[in-house]
Order: C-alpha cells, then structure tokens, then sequence
C-alpha cells in the first residue's frame, strides 16, 4: 500500500486548500470548531452548502449528470479531510448524503428532477423518520401505518429520534403498507411533505440540553403514492441500500486527530494533580497517546480502503463505524477530564450546537468560565453517547461483521 498521494492528487489537495482559505470565513469556522456533535449550527451549515454548490462541490458523490464531482475515490477522501482540517461546518447528511442516493436509485424521472436540484439548493430539506418508539434498533419492527386510499396513502403513527424535523421541510420515511409474517416484508419508503395537514412536532430535549431531536406524530396524514420511492411493500429493499450510505464513506480520523491534538494543547496549560500542567500527569498523557495513536491506525486503514479500489460500505463501512464512533467517545472522555471543574459549567452560549437550546438563559454579558473548549467538552461527551447506537447499533455492525468477514 501506498500512502504517499499521487502529483495528481497533491495538485488536487492544494485546489482544495485553496478554496477552502478563500471561502471560508472566520465565522464558518468558527460554527465547525465549536460543533457539540456530528450536527453544524443549522445557518453556518445552510451557508456553507450554499458555497459549496456555487463550486459545484455541494453534493460531489452523486453521478455527475446529477450535479456530483467526477472525482475518484483518493479525491473524495481529500476533500472530505481537508474540510475537517480547516474548520468547516459539517452539511447535513440527510438529503445529500443519504435519501438523494435513494432518489437516484430506486425514484422516477419526475422524482429526481423534482428533488435531487432543490437538495443541492438546500430549497428541500429533509429529516429520517426511520425509528419509532418501539422500533429502533430492531427497525422492521416499525407500526406506522400507511392505509390505501386510492392515489394517496392515509399515514397514521408515530416517529421518534427525528433530527432537524422543525427546520426540515420533507420527510423520508417507513411505513407499514401491509402485514406480513416476515417484518421485512409490507414496509414502504415514503416522501411526506413536513405542510402536510395532521403532521405535529414535539422537540425532544437531549441531556445536552439541545433540541435537535424530535418525535413526530400522524394523524391520517394523506400522501400521494407518486411520493413512493421503488415499489409500495418493498421499502426495505430502498432502507437496505440507503443506510450503507448512511454508515460508510467520508474520512472520520482527521476529524478525530483535530480532536485529540485539541486536547493535547488544551492540556499543556492546564493545571494537573501535582500542580503541573496536565499533560505532564504520566496516567492523563498515556491516555490520550493511546487515543492519537489509534486515530492514526484508522487513518491507515482509511487509506487501506480507499487503496483497495472500493468504497466503504458494506463489511468494511460496519468496521469503520464502530472504530469511528468509540474512538469518538473515548476521546470526549478525555476532552473533559482535561475540561476540570469548569467542563462541568452549563455554558452552551459559548458553543455552537446544533439545535435550539431548552430554558437557558444567557449570563449577562454572556460570560464564560474558562474557554470555549471547555464549554464544547460537556456537550460534546454527551452528544457522543449516542454515536455507538445511530445508524445501526454497534453490536449490530459486529454482527454484521462475523456473518461477512468471519463466517460465523
């Protein structure tokens, strides 16, 4: 395996850096420094998406003749880095990174001319309304029914853990069409228009205190069954395709070395046990070596992807999942033991979350005990929790893992 980039590539990193100096302003920087989980502060995300479709690099997975980037797989990679280096807010994943790749597979001429420009635009906005409160990580379990009524689909249920749904404008979503003896069976991918009458939303406070997730309840909600993506009963087959989308590709190690090399330099003044500064504390500084060293080896095998000619889903997009996700954690573990007693402040005025914050009211003159990092710390370590459950619990890719890798 090579790991040395190719001129070509080298050549198509500095374009990136480039741009990268040249559009993004300190304020967009700041929004992704300042992140508390995988989510941007909706309008430095909505802006940046707008920059970026301006380039042409808003949604640059997609097949080039839908507004993607012919770029290879090495490509992707850099780009997805040299974003994470430099500070940029993440983009939401769930039109351009996820039900878009649905759209473009399994939908109709008129549902990809219609949705695939107005995702690139940010003009259509979606949220996932996969689990529900009895159905999460075992999701063909799912109840929300949706009865025939002629050219409509009559939507009654309930969705939970739905991120963005206030601000989202359309919804991809499971329904239960028919009942079958095999769960997997009777379940359709549905478009639902967020305007729709009958539809309401209840934010969901996290421990955070953020309001990003929400639950969402029908009540005979009428949709046309042009909104139906593939075929009615067979949305299992659409979910399928679109959560190895949802669980592989980008680069998750720079965002974990920006990370831990965060706390590193956090830590080089801040005081430790022995009155010295933390970094200097044999059992903190052996922590957060074994943590940067294992950043490095999910780089490596980043690169051992990408240098195997194939894309990170299926078996290997379940590995990096889990590696990603614990990793993740483990270093927001370190991030606020380094935090000390002002990690334990509630101050996410001085944070940029990614949703509305519940019943808090700012200090006057919005003041902020320690640093901004350390406000970032506590958030940022409950948000994380939940990295090992989303997009298929990790002990579901470990099973996925003994039944493609091993034989078990």
């Amino acid at each position: 395996m090579d790991l040395a980039w190719s001129a070509d590539d080298a050549a198509f990193r500095d374009e990136v850096v480039a741009f990268l100096d040249e559009k993004l302003t300190p304020e967009l920087r700041q929004s992704g420094r300042l992140m508390t989980s995988v989510y941007s502060d909706h309008e430095a995300s909505m802006e940046w998406q707008r920059i970026l479709h301006e380039r042409g690099w808003a949604a640059p997975a997609w097949p080039v003749e839908h507004g993607g980037c012919d770029w290879s797989l090495t490509q992707h990679y850099i780009f997805s880095r040299e974003s994470t280096l430099a500070g940029a807010p993440s983009l939401s994943p769930m039109g351009i990174r996820m039900v878009s790749h649905a759209i473009v597979a399994f939908g109709t001429e008129e549902q990809k001319d219609f949705f695939l420009p107005g995702i690139l635009t940010g003009d259509v906005f979606f949220c996932q309304g996969y689990s529900e409160p009895e159905a999460g990580s075992d999701l063909a379990s799912l109840s929300m029914a949706a009865v025939d009524d002629g050219d409509d689909l009559i939507c009654t249920g309930s969705k939970i853990w739905t991120t963005h749904a206030t601000e989202a404008n359309w919804m991809f979503c499971l329904v239960r069409t028919t009942k079958s003896e095999k769960k997997q069976n009777g379940i359709t991918f549905l478009l639902i228009d967020m305007k729709s009458p009958g539809i309401e939303i209840r934010p969901l406070v996290m421990s955070s205190g953020e309001e990003v997730q929400n639950q969402v309840f029908f009540d005979q909600v009428r949709v046309p069954k042009s909104n139906v993506i593939g075929k009615i009963d067979d949305g299992w087959t659409v979910a399928k395709y679109l959560l190895l989308f949802e669980r592989g590709g980008g680069a998750a190690a720079p965002a974990l070395q920006v990370m831990a090399e965060s706390v590193a330099e956090a830590a080089q003044h801040q005081p430790g046990p022995n009155g010295r500064p933390l970094i200097e504390d044999p059992a903190f500084a052996a922590k957060l070596a074994e943590a940067r060293i294992r950043t490095k080896v999910l780089e490596v095998l980043e690169f051992r992807t990408l240098s195997a000619g194939v894309d990170a889903n299926g078996a290997a997009s379940s590995m990096l999942k889990v590696l990603a996700t614990e990793l993740s954690q483990r270093i927001t573990e370190i991030a606020l033991e380094a935090a000390g007693p002002r990690g334990r402040v509630y101050q996410p005025h001085a944070t940029a979350p990614g949703g509305p914050i519940a019943d808090f009211v700012e200090p006057e003159g919005g003041y902020v005990s320690g640093e901004p990092w350390q406000a970032v710390a506590p958030l940022r370590y409950l948000n994380d929790r939940a990295g090992s459950i989303y997009a298929g619990s990790n002990e579901i890719q470990r099973n996925i893992l003994a039944k493609a890798a091993l034989g078990l």
